[in-house]
């Protein structure tokens, strides 16, 4: 037995040899396990940073009366994608032209949607397809409303010279209408004339009649789309905290008025989409309003999913939308034209070295007149007057910029960051329509394509280019026949009026007619 008996000196070897290889090996597995964990922490969905936000409130107090400048600020610490939480909603906020093009064109799906805020819900009956939200519905609406609005206005040279002629008569009778307000040298505000004439033409192809400028009752019903404009921010901040509406506040005075803007504006539509209805003929489409009764409510099966009231959706979209950017533009052109007069003298020059002082400007004098397309351009980039489209919702999870953003996620498109982007464009703070031409005068179509103001991807603006035709159209003609002067007892104003447009703030003008006004020569044209 005593053979059996382990000498003394063994367990010392034990310990010696067998422990440090334990400890070796325990240090190795931690290792790996760390490696593991290092490599799962890494993979695993990251938020977007952002600023911290207050309890119940949010981020709201920091985004003041110019989100867009705000976000471009926050860009700046954050980066070009960054979350912000207004109320109890977690918003992204995308900024630049990369990580917006890579959104809205690479993840066109995914960022197609539209939030499920109360307040979409409201704009033209329910049945807005600018508002609604995304769906294979949505898609046969989208399709429907722009092949309609193309087959009235740009899809071939009788509808383009359709158009044109709206344009000119509409453009004739402002300056008759500008050249009456301000006789005997006075000074007058061109705004509310602009409205009624860019409604004017959109009334002509949707209801196939115009308005006069002195129709009380149809200024009255502008006004109201005016004012949803304006209003639409608060909207958003009611669906984004709801407890707003549990107590008087300014914000929920403004969200009852939005309602009553949206109701009155669509019973107008819907008035005139009813008297279409009751002479409606399938021989003869007469405009846009007969073209969707006969797409939704003829012999042919209507597109998937669409209705009956689709229709009056389909024009209070159309005609609301249309007719604030256009007016919008017109009225920043008109404020830098008296601003520099020396860029007023250019324009009239280039145009009557191509047009002559015999004939109204024409759309096919746009390639010859680059100036002018350049001095458009400018207008778009500078003012950026639509900074922030409307909201986007994702529609699936998706990752971006290395972030991970869940499905229904409120999504900010910062347009004013494009325009202004320091990297892009030399000193973006300055007006300058020079930027956009080559050395040789040409139009530098790189630089064009940049400017963003209708979006891009699957919410992009359907009626874009209408909308950059008749914006040409009237600058050209009110330029070939008027010159327009500043008040000098009035300074310009930088500060804006800000709503899903920005506009100037209230300014007046003198007009002074170059030549005897050809108001025939719409009709001429046409006839050509």
């Amino acid at each position: 037995m005593a053979g059996e008996r382990q000498s003394p000196g063994m367990g010392k070897d034990w310990n010696e040899q067998v422990q440090p290889f334990l400890l070796v090996s325990l240090i190795l597995f931690a290792l790996l396990e760390a490696c593991r964990w290092l490599r799962r922490w890494r993979k695993r969905p990251r938020s977007p940073p952002g600023p911290f936000a207050w309890p119940l409130v949010g981020n709201v107090m920091q985004l003041g009366k110019s989100p867009h400048l705000a976000f471009s600020r926050m860009a700046k610490r954050y980066g070009d994608l960054f979350q912000i939480r207004l109320g109890r909603r977690n918003i992204v906020v995308l900024n630049g032209e990369g990580t917006i093009r890579e959104a809205l064109l690479q993840n066109s799906v995914q960022f197609a949607g539209r939030p499920d805020f109360a307040s979409f819900r409201l704009v033209s009956g329910g049945k807005s397809m600018a508002f609604g939200r995304y769906s294979r519905q949505w898609n046969a609406h989208r399709r429907l409303a722009q092949s309609t609005l193309r087959s009235f206005s740009t899809s071939d040279h009788q509808t383009r010279l359709l158009l044109e002629h709206h344009v000119q008569v509409e453009a004739c009778q402002l300056l008759q209408v500008f050249l009456r307000r301000g006789a005997g040298g006075r000074h007058f505000q061109p705004y509310p004339e602009l409205t009624v004439a860019a409604a004017n033409v959109m009334c002509a192809l949707c209801f196939g009649r115009r308005y006069s400028h002195d129709d009380q009752e149809f200024r009255r019903i502008l006004s109201r789309n005016d004012r949803f404009s304006r209003t639409v921010g608060a909207g958003s901040l009611v669906d984004v905290m709801p407890w707003l509406q549990a107590f008087p506040n300014p914000v929920r005075s403004v969200y009852h008025d939005f309602k009553q803007l949206n109701r009155e504006f669509f019973e107008f539509v819907r008035f005139k989409v009813d008297q279409h209805r009751r002479t409606y003929s399938p021989e003869i489409i007469r405009d846009m309003s007969d073209a969707f009764i006969e797409a939704l409510e003829g012999d042919k099966p209507a597109e998937e999913g669409l209705s009956q009231e689709h229709v009056e959706g389909s024009v209070t979209d159309i005609l609301g939308a249309s007719q604030d950017t256009t007016s919008t533009a017109l009225s920043w052109i008109l404020f830098h034209l008296i601003q520099f007069p020396h860029l007023q003298a250019k324009l009239q020059r280039d145009i009557d070295e191509v047009v002559g002082r015999d004939r109204l400007p024409a759309a096919q004098d746009k390639d010859r007149l680059p100036y002018l397309e350049a001095f458009l351009y400018e207008i778009m980039r500078f003012t950026s007057f639509v900074p922030m489209t409307i909201p986007h919702a994702t529609t699936s999870p998706v990752d971006i910029n290395g972030y991970h953003i869940p499905q229904d996620t409120v999504v900010f498109i910062n347009q004013w960051s494009v325009n202004h982007d320091r990297d892009k464009w030399k000193d973006p703070s300055t007006f300058d329509p020079r930027r956009f031409l080559n050395a040789d005068g040409t139009i530098n179509r790189d630089l064009t394509n940049s400017v963003m103001i209708f979006s891009a991807g699957k919410r992009r603006c359907i009626g874009e280019q209408m909308s950059k035709i008749q914006t040409f159209l009237f600058t050209a003609i009110l330029v070939h026949q008027c010159t327009f002067e500043a008040n000098p007892s009035e300074k310009l104003s930088t500060d804006c009026e800000y709503g899903l447009t920005i506009k100037p703030m209230p300014f007046t003008m003198l007009v002074r007619l170059r030549d005897k006004l050809i108001p025939e020569a719409a009709s001429r044209q046409r006839a050509q």
